[in-house]
């Protein structure tokens, strides 16, 4: 009788969960099917454009349930390149929570190593040859480790990273973490130029890219953007659309994975 009734208060738990998520198709109504059908596949769905062309942005499409501060962040950097990706974890409904994703992307050390298909040598490798935590904006090579799991989600938090790049070196960035809408925004901007030899592709602030996490009826969504304004002479000899895409696509995966550890 005691596991019935035991039973029965977790039913209704998980049911009142699963009433207070939206659902996919709450956020985005009326989605091309295609479309629906490549974000929720194991890829995800993932487009990139380019100023000159114009940037046609699912989450910017009327009936959109997606903030709009989400996308005009990136915009208002004046990017001459976009790439925006949306894909779902599938999880029972409630078993992923924002302190769960908040404790995901706490380990700036799993994005070490973690790889990519590089056309260039015809095989994967990693994109990020080191990542760490760093105290903040003025200091170069003191890092410092990851925190333990919190059992408290704040409102606001910052933290600086020094990401090892496969093929820019060492890169220095600014994550902002908020909680918005019915979810969790992470920012992340370069608060330094990055370079190639000596010599600036992305001047400084002029790479963002936003991922937004929310748990929903059909388990995680998660909503990224990023932009980039890339100095015309390197925009010229490589690949600007694949070289973002891939970053964010590494970034994205980085959290996914480490949401599927921390779900109960």
């Amino acid at each position: 009788m005691k596991k019935q009734i035991i039973s029965l208060l977790l039913l209704l738990i998980s049911a009142n969960v699963f009433a207070q998520l939206r659902s996919f198709n709450d956020i985005f109504p009326n989605i091309d099917q295609n479309i629906k059908e490549a974000i929720f596949s194991e890829e995800g769905y993932v487009r990139t454009s380019e100023k000159t062309n114009g940037f046609d942005i699912i989450g910017n499409k009327q009936g959109s349930g997606i903030d709009p501060s989400i996308i005009n962040i990136v915009l208002q950097g004046n990017p001459g390149f976009f790439v925006e990706s949306i894909s779902i974890i599938s999880n029972s409904p409630g078993s992923v929570s924002l302190l769960d994703i908040y404790n995901a992307l706490g380990n700036i050390r799993d994005l070490r190593g973690r790889l990519y298909n590089s056309s260039s040598r015809g095989r994967p490798v990693p994109l990020f040859e080191d990542a760490t935590r760093i105290a903040g904006e003025k200091t170069n090579s003191s890092s410092i480790p990851d925190p333990p799991a919190s059992r408290v989600l704040p409102q606001t938090e910052t933290v600086f990273i020094r990401l090892r790049d496969n093929n820019f070196g060492n890169s220095f960035y600014r994550g902002e973490m908020a909680l918005v809408q019915n979810g969790l925004r992470y920012t992340m901007s370069n608060f330094r130029n990055i370079t190639y030899l000596f010599i600036p592709v992305i001047r400084e602030g002029k790479f963002i890219a936003q991922m937004y996490f929310e748990p929903v009826q059909e388990g995680v969504l998660i909503y990224s953007v990023a932009g980039a304004d890339v100095s015309s002479l390197f925009s010229s000899i490589i690949h600007v659309e694949s070289s973002i895409s891939k970053r964010l696509q590494v970034i994205k995966s980085w959290a996914a994975d480490g949401i599927k550890r921390n779900r109960r």
